[in-house]
């Protein structure tokens, strides 16, 4: 079941893990790797086709978070390369983000990552901690040698 479909939870933003189609990591390998972030996160949902990871719930109840992992390629991620290439280029980057640019237009392939604020009526005084969502774009970008960014922000994570 998605966040979307839980009424506990409340979407915030979606941010993108790219890569190359053919670096799609294993559903195995994924959820190892979102397993060395110890007990705080919950996989849930996990999706898998031909072996490849395709999608997952990831919570994080410590952090009042929770994300909502799918893969997309095609068409959709082509034109929307094309679109943020003429929207980036034109940015001043500094350091190594022009390399992280260049590699990241020539992405086929995308996670969409959902963002979700828990909403926990029972601790008014807790809030969203950005911290888990950042970790899990982490894990996912090194499992497929993605590129986190947030387009949001127009920032590389």
């Amino acid at each position: 079941m998605s966040l979307f479909e839980n009424s506990l939870y409340e979407y915030c933003d979606t941010f993108f893990v790219f890569l190359q189609e053919e670096n799609v990591p294993t559903a195995k390998a994924v959820e190892a790797a979102l397993a060395e972030l110890g007990p705080r996160y919950v996989v849930e949902n996990v999706k898998e086709v031909d072996g490849k990871f395709v999608s997952a719930t990831v919570r994080s109840p410590a952090d009042f978070s929770g994300m909502d992992l799918t893969f997309v390629s095609g068409d959709e991620v082509a034109d929307q390369m094309k679109t943020l290439g003429d929207d980036l280029r034109h940015m001043t980057l500094h350091g190594g983000e022009q390399d992280t640019l260049k590699k990241m237009l020539k992405s086929t392939a995308r996670y969409d990552v959902f963002h979700f604020e828990e909403k926990n009526a029972n601790n008014e005084d807790e809030f969203l901690d950005p911290g888990g969502l950042l970790l899990v774009l982490q894990k996912i970008a090194a499992t497929c040698d993605g590129i986190s960014y947030d387009p949001q922000s127009q920032d590389f994570l």
